[in-house]
C-alpha cells in the first residue's frame, strides 16, 4: 500500500511537471529574439543527428526520422501508417498497457506521424537522469524491438478500416483525395496515408515486420534532439539510440511524378449545400532554387488570410466563399500547388471562375509594389512565432536534416523573404503556374454549379 501511494505521488508530480513545461512552452519564448544554433554530427554507426540546446526549460524532445513516409508502401497503401501505430503495442513482456504506464510512470510523452515521404517517432522527456533514461529506453525498446502483438495488429487494422470508412463520407476528404490521385495518378504520392480498404484488407503481419526490419534503420534514420541538455549528453543520447536500431541500407528516391497529359475536370455528387473545391497541379520540390520567391508570391496570391488576393476577389468582392487558400507544399519529389474553397453549391462554378481569373491576372501581372512590401512584412514579423517552443524548432530540424538543407536555414531565411523582387515573382510563377492546365475538383453540389 505504501508502495502504491509512493508511485501514485511521484506519476502524479511528474505530469504536473512535465504540464507546467509543456505550457512553458507558450510562455517561455526562449528563441524569439534569435536563431537557434545548430550543432549536427554523425553517430559511430552513420545516423545524421541534429540538435539545438535550449537550456530555458528542463525538458528534451527527441525525434527519428525515417525515410518510411507513405511514399514507400509500394502496393500496400497504408502500411506505413499501421506499422507506426503498432510500435508502441509491444515489446518483449510488455505489451500496449505496459509500455504506456512505463512512459506515464516518469511523465514522458510518445508519439509517431506518417506523411508522403517521412515518417517520426517522438518522445518528450523530462531531463532528470532518473525520469529520462527509463523514458529513453522505453523509447528505444518500443522503436527498435517491437513484437507487433497479433490482436493488437488486428484490433488496429479495424480501426484503419473505420478510419477509411469515416474519411470516405466527408466531402473534404473526398476532394482531398481525388485530388492527388488526379495530379499524381500511378505515382505513390496519390495514395492516402490512411490507405484503402482494399489495400488494408491486405496487409499481414509478416508485411507489417517486414516494412520494419526494411525502413525503420539506420542507414534510413535522422536524429532530432532539442532541449536543455548539453552536447556532450546530447551526442551519448544519440550513441544510445543509434546503436539500437538494425544497420539496413537506405532506399533508392521515389521516381519523380509526370505531369498528366489530360486536365482533369472532375465532379464528385455528394449530398451536400456546400460543394468542396480543389484546384491545383504539380509544384516544386524541396530545396528548389525558387522556393523563396514562390513562397512570397504565394502569400500575395492566396497563402496570407484576409490580406491575400484570393480572399479579396473571393470573398470580400463577391461573397463566394467563406475561405479561400492557396499554398506550395513541397515534398522530396515536386510536391503540389493546391488551391481550397468552400461554397454553396449552385456557385462553384462562379467561384472556381473568379479563382482562375485572379490567378491568370496574378501569373501575367505580378504583385504591386505594396503587396510585395505587405506580404514580406507579414512574413518576417510572424517568423519568430514559428520557432518559439521546443517542437517548433524539433520539427524544422526533421525538415532541414532530411531534406538536406542548409544547416543556417533558420538563420537565412529572412533574409532571403527580404530580398524577393517584383520581377522574381513574375517570371517564377510564369514558369510555374498554368492556369489553363490546373487540375479542378469539385465535390457536392449540383454538377458545374447549376442553379437548383
Amino acid at each position: 500500500m505504501i508502495q502504491t501511494n509512493m508511485k501514485f505521488r511521484l506519476i502524479t508530480h511528474c505530469r504536473f511537471l512535465l504540464g507546467l513545461l509543456f505550457l512553458s512552452t507558450y510562455f517561455i519564448v526562449g528563441h524569439v529574439n534569435a536563431t537557434p544554433k545548430i550543432e549536427q554530427w554523425s553517430t559511430a554507426n552513420g545516423v545524421k543527428t541534429l540538435f539545438v540546446a535550449a537550456p530555458e526549460l528542463a525538458m528534451l524532445d527527441v525525434a527519428i526520422t525515417f525515410d518510411a513516409g507513405s511514399g514507400r508502401d509500394a502496393q500496400l497503401a497504408g502500411l506505413s501508417q499501421l506499422t507506426h501505430s503498432l510500435l508502441n503495442t509491444g515489446t518483449g513482456a510488455l505489451d500496449a498497457d505496459a509500455i504506456a504506464e512505463q512512459f506515464e510512470d516518469v511523465g514522458a510523452q510518445y508519439g509517431s506521424s506518417v506523411g508522403l515521404d517521412r515518417s517520426s517517432v517522438v518522445l518528450r522527456s523530462l531531463t532528470d537522469a532518473a525520469l529520462l533514461e527509463p523514458a529513453l529506453k522505453t523509447f528505444i525498446d518500443v522503436l527498435a524491438q517491437p513484437s507487433f502483438p497479433e490482436k493488437d495488429f488486428l484490433r488496429l487494422k479495424n480501426q484503419a478500416l473505420i478510419a477509411i470508412k469515416d474519411s470516405e463520407q466527408r466531402p473534404a476528404d473526398i476532394a482531398s483525395r481525388a485530388f492527388y490521385e488526379a495530379i499524381y495518378g500511378q505515382h505513390p504520392y496519390a495514395n492516402p496515408t490512411l490507405g484503402y480498404k482494399e489495400t488494408i484488407d491486405l496487409i499481414s503481419l509478416n508485411d507489417i515486420k517486414s516494412f520494419h526490419q526494411k525502413y525503420l534503420v539506420a542507414e534510413n534514420a535522422l536524429i532530432t534532439i532539442v532541449g536543455g541538455i548539453k552536447v556532450v549528453k546530447a551526442k551519448e543520447i544519440a550513441e544510445q539510440i543509434s546503436v539500437n536500431l538494425a544497420q539496413g541500407t537506405k532506399p533508392e528516391s521515389l521516381a519523380q511524378p509526370q505531369p498528366s497529359k489530360e486536365v482533369a475536370d472532375i465532379y464528385v455528387p455528394y449530398p451536400s449545400q456546400q460543394a468542396h473545391v480543389y484546384l491545383g497541379q504539380l509544384g516544386i520540390q524541396r530545396g528548389h532554387p525558387d522556393y523563396f520567391i514562390l513562397y512570397v508570391g504565394n502569400h500575395i496570391l492566396g497563402g496570407g488570410g484576409f490580406t491575400s488576393r484570393l480572399v479579396k476577389e473571393v470573398r470580400v468582392e463577391r461573397g463566394l466563399s467563406y475561405s479561400v487558400y492557396s499554398y506550395y507544399f513541397p515534398l522530396y519529389q515536386p510536391g503540389p500547388f493546391a488551391l481550397g474553397l468552400q461554397t454553396r453549391g449552385d456557385q462553384a462554378q462562379q467561384a472556381v471562375e473568379v479563382t482562375l481569373q485572379t490567378i491568370e491576372e496574378f501569373v501575367n501581372d505580378g504583385p504591386t509594389a505594396e503587396e510585395l512590401a505587405s506580404a514580406k512584412n507579414n512574413i518576417i514579423g510572424g517568423f519568430p512565432l514559428r520557432i518559439d517552443s521546443n517542437r517548433d524548432i524539433l520539427g524544422y530540424l526533421s525538415l532541414i536534416g532530411y531534406y538536406e538543407l542548409p544547416l543556417d536555414y533558420l538563420e537565412i531565411f529572412t533574409d532571403k523573404i527580404s530580398a524577393v523582387s517584383q520581377d522574381e515573382i513574375l517570371n517564377a510563377f510564369s514558369r510555374h503556374l498554368q492556369p489553363n492546365n490546373l487540375v479542378k475538383i469539385i465535390v457536392g453540389g449540383p454538377k458545374g454549379g447549376e442553379q437548383q
